[in-house]
């Protein structure tokens, strides 16, 4: 499953579409998470949301920075 992710990060990556590659990013990074790495995670999804500059009120930046700040406080503990 991780290397589906992985193809479709890349894929968005190469189209340019932000949106899917955060997607992407933020199932890959909830799988990894799930595998005991919290900080692949965010390494998988912290790249992807910071290139976003507005439309920090739609329902996938709201997932992927609530995910990030959980992923920050496990990786802190």
């Amino acid at each position: 499953m991780e290397d589906v992710f992985r193809q479709a990060l890349d894929g968005a990556r190469r189209q340019e579409t932000l949106s899917w590659e955060l997607r992407a990013a933020t199932s890959l990074a909830r799988l990894l998470r799930d595998q005991g790495h919290p900080a692949a995670a965010m390494s998988a999804l912290q790249p992807a949301y910071d290139r976003f500059t507005e439309g920090f009120g739609t329902a996938d930046l709201i997932a992927a920075k609530q995910l990030l700040d959980e992923l920050g406080h496990a990786h802190h503990d």
